[in-house]
C-alpha cells in the first residue's frame, strides 16, 4: 500500500557515504545524469520526479560491506563506458544471468554498486 508515494516494505531511500562531495556529485552526475538538493557541505539529495531517492553524506571514510544498490539501464554497454569516463572503476565486468545482464563498480570513495538491464 502507498503512501504519499511511499510504498510499505519497499526501499525508499539510499544513502551513499562519500570521502569527497564534489567527486562524487560529477560521478553520479556523468554517469548517470543524477541531480542533486544541496543541504550544505556535508550533505546533498538525490532527487527524483516526486522527491528524492536518497543521499550523499560526507564522511572520511566508507565502511565496506554497505547492502548493493542495484541500477537499471536501459543500454547496459553505454552505460559501462559512462561509468568509466566518468571515473568509476569496474570491479565486475558485465554477465549474463537469469532475466539480463549486469555489472559492479565502485564508484571514487570506494561504494560498490552494480547496474542491470534486461536487455
Amino acid at each position: 500500500m502507498a503512501s504519499d508515494g511511499h510504498i510499505h516494505h519497499a526501499i525508499d531511500y539510499i544513502e551513499l557515504t562519500v570521502t569527497d562531495m564534489e567527486k562524487a556529485r560529477r560521478f553520479y552526475q556523468a554517469a548517470f545524469d543524477w541531480q542533486f538538493n544541496d543541504y550544505g557541505p556535508d550533505y546533498t539529495g538525490i532527487r527524483k520526479a516526486d522527491g528524492e531517492a536518497g543521499g550523499l553524506r560526507l564522511d572520511e571514510t566508507v565502511t565496506p560491506g554497505g547492502p548493493l544498490v542495484i541500477l537499471y539501464s536501459n543500454a547496459l554497454d553505454d552505460t559501462v563506458a559512462r561509468v568509466r569516463a566518468a571515473g568509476g572503476r569496474i570491479t565486475a565486468e558485465p554477465f549474463a544471468f537469469p532475466g539480463g545482464r549486469r555489472f559492479h563498480f565502485a564508484d571514487p570513495s570506494g561504494n560498490v554498486l552494480a547496474v542491470w538491464s534486461d536487455k
